[in-house]
């Protein structure tokens, strides 16, 4: 049996949102399924990037001082990424974060599904 026989691989069954939008201020607008609309801020959705330069990969511990984020941080470019998840070019030249289903419901408040 080999290390790949032993790993559980945990499938994402977060169903994904309706429509994403830039709002005002650079706010990314969520529909999720059901009809719930949610803005999350920039600067707070910035400063939850789960990228390796913002968060130890092996502890999880966060790197990202939020102190350094500019507080007119606005999204350049969002683009998809399979079915899963968005990624976001931010005003800042930040771009490696990939923001997932389940990481944007715990963004937007809500609960995971």
């Amino acid at each position: 049996m080999g290390l790949l026989d032993r790993i559980s691989f945990k499938q994402d069954t977060t169903t994904p949102p309706e429509r994403i939008e830039l709002g005002a201020l650079g706010a990314l607008v969520i529909e999720w399924p059901g009809g719930t609309h949610v803005a999350i801020p920039a600067l707070q959705l910035r400063d939850q990037c789960p990228c390796a330069s913002c968060i130890e990969e092996g502890t999880g511990r966060k790197l990202l001082d939020p102190a350094t984020i500019a507080p007119d941080i606005r999204p350049v470019e969002v683009k998809g990424v399979g079915n899963y998840a968005i990624q976001i070019q931010w005003s800042d030249g930040h771009g490696s974060g990939i923001y997932t289903w389940p990481l944007l419901r715990r963004a937007s408040g809500l609960a995971p599904e």
